[in-house]
């Protein structure tokens, strides 16, 4: 009997078996695992991007603000051999002066480069911008004296500096627009802060050049060769600049905006439908661009000149603040996304405020270069608290079509009427009233004020800024940001 069943009970195994290869095999799972991988596969590439994008920006845009402020570590040495008919204090307000005559074009820098970002892509005017960069630092590295060539020299120190400012108006609303854009609306205040950290290690590498060479040459090899190694160093570096920018990846799709197909002019919207926020951001810039280039690029000549440090001192002190915004400006920028950016500011502003006067009073008391590092490593930190979040803010502003030309406007207006001439204000402070702590309290006064900016300025942390909504006049920030 059992071999009459046996027929019957054998094509059920391979029933079961048929069944059971089915189920393995349907198209309803056996997909799941590659989407998963696919998914996992699309996170890390996603990651990679972006750290790849942090490297890439935060060096390219190290290396030019490098080449754009290392004349202001040199300012005492390029007096003296470009404006030599003037006394000590005369040398040192030209000097200055020129410093800020870079910012008189970083408007007109932030519009043009800006607009160019928004029609033709972030990475072409990043390339363009460390491209006028290093030839600015060429036209200074081989510039003649004014014993050379008379009066034609300061001219052509000039022009040198307008073309970096042309530069830099550009580069600092392109490369934070980048970093934004690549990403998420949990993590833009730690993406965008490295912008800040960039400008940290441009200012720690040109302030340590400047030190390390007039400690190696002394004052007589400085002014007879020395002065033009950092800014043939500048010129050189620009190529590995370009290099790694060339090999970023575009946040921009170009086809089909305004911007692209001429429709309308990027700065003409960003007047004509955010006019209001380009004012309330450009006021609440104006404290933290005081602070950064009196704390950064006076100090160290307001060190030699009043408290007669020595110049090395003052610029490993400079070196330091390039050190501590290039650490903590990450660690702030993830703060932001978490507590918001206006928090952060309102309370870095107001450790400013605070710490200012009694700072410049107890450097004055004792002049030292332990107190001088102490000074300028706390109103460093303060500065840090502010401008990290800051710089986070003003893309968040605009739509992502107008996005750079939007920031580089803001940042470069701001930048050229209160930062870039504060080292001169404070020399002429100094000088017209005899008074030592007059740069705190012109400090003082640009952070009280660049606080009333900020009451009309909506905070963005954790929206998506992308979303057609966000930018609506009635559009509501949200109150919570988001979590990681």
């Amino acid at each position: 009997m059992t071999p009459q069943h046996s027929p019957m009970s054998r094509p059920a195994a391979p029933k079961a078996n048929s069944t059971a290869a089915e189920g393995v095999g349907t198209p309803v799972s056996r997909p799941a695992a590659p989407k998963a991988n696919s998914t996992a596969g699309e996170g890390e590439r996603t990651r990679l991007s972006r750290r790849k994008t942090i490297v890439a920006t935060t060096i390219g845009n190290g290396l030019e603000f490098f080449d754009f402020t290392i004349y202001g570590f040199l300012a005492l040495v390029i007096g003296k051999l470009f404006f030599p008919t003037f006394d000590s204090y005369g040398q040192l307000l030209l000097t200055v002066g020129s410093f800020g005559v870079g910012f008189i074009m970083r408007p007109l820098g932030g519009i043009v480069i800006g607009a160019y970002a928004d029609r033709a892509g972030r990475k072409k005017a990043m390339t363009l911008t460390i491209f006028l960069m290093a030839l600015g630092c060429a036209m200074i590295a081989f510039a003649p004296t004014y014993a050379q060539i008379g009066v034609a020299a300061p001219i052509l120190i000039v022009l040198a500096r307008l073309i970096q400012g042309f530069s830099a108006g550009g580069e600092v609303g392109a490369s934070t627009t980048l970093l934004v854009e690549h990403a998420t609306p949990a993590n833009r205040g730690y993406m965008a802060s490295w912008q800040f950290a960039s400008q940290g290690l441009g200012i720690l590498l040109g302030a340590a050049v400047a030190g390390g060479l007039t400690a190696a040459l002394g004052p007589q090899g400085m002014e007879a060769w020395g002065w033009r190694v950092p800014f043939i160093i500048g010129m050189l570096i620009a190529p590995v600049g370009m290099y790694i920018r060339r090999h970023l990846d575009e946040s921009l799709e170009t086809a089909g905006t305004p911007a692209a197909t001429g429709q309308r002019s990027s700065i003409a919207e960003v007047c004509s439908e955010h006019g209001r926020t380009v004012l309330a951001a450009i006021l609440s810039v104006l404290g933290g661009t005081a602070a950064a280039y009196v704390v950064t690029f006076y100090m160290p000549t307001y060190a030699v000149r009043e408290l007669g440090l020595p110049a090395t001192v003052a610029l490993f002190a400079a070196a330091l603040m390039g050190l501590l915004s290039f650490v903590l400006s990450p660690l702030v920028g993830a703060v932001s996304d978490r507590v918001g950016r206006k928090p952060l500011i309102v309370w870095g502003r107001v450790a400013m405020a605070l710490l200012i006067y009694p700072a410049f009073w107890w450097l004055n008391a004792s002049p030292t270069p332990a107190v001088l590092f102490i000074v300028v490593g706390l109103l460093s930190i303060a500065l840090v608290v502010q401008t990290a979040p800051a710089i986070t803010m003003l893309p968040e502003m605009f739509p992502k079509h107008v996005r750079a030309s939007g920031m580089s406007l803001v940042y470069s207006v701001g930048v050229a009427l209160f930062g870039g001439f504060s080292p001169l204000v404070s020399a002429w402070l100094v000088g017209a009233s005899g008074n030592k702590l007059a740069p705190a309290w012109y400090l003082l006064g640009m952070t009280l004020v660049s606080l009333l900016g900020l009451l009309w300025l909506k905070d963005f942390t954790g929206r998506d800024i992308d979303d057609a909504a966000a930018h609506r006049p009635d559009a509501e920030p949200s109150s919570r940001p988001a979590r990681a």
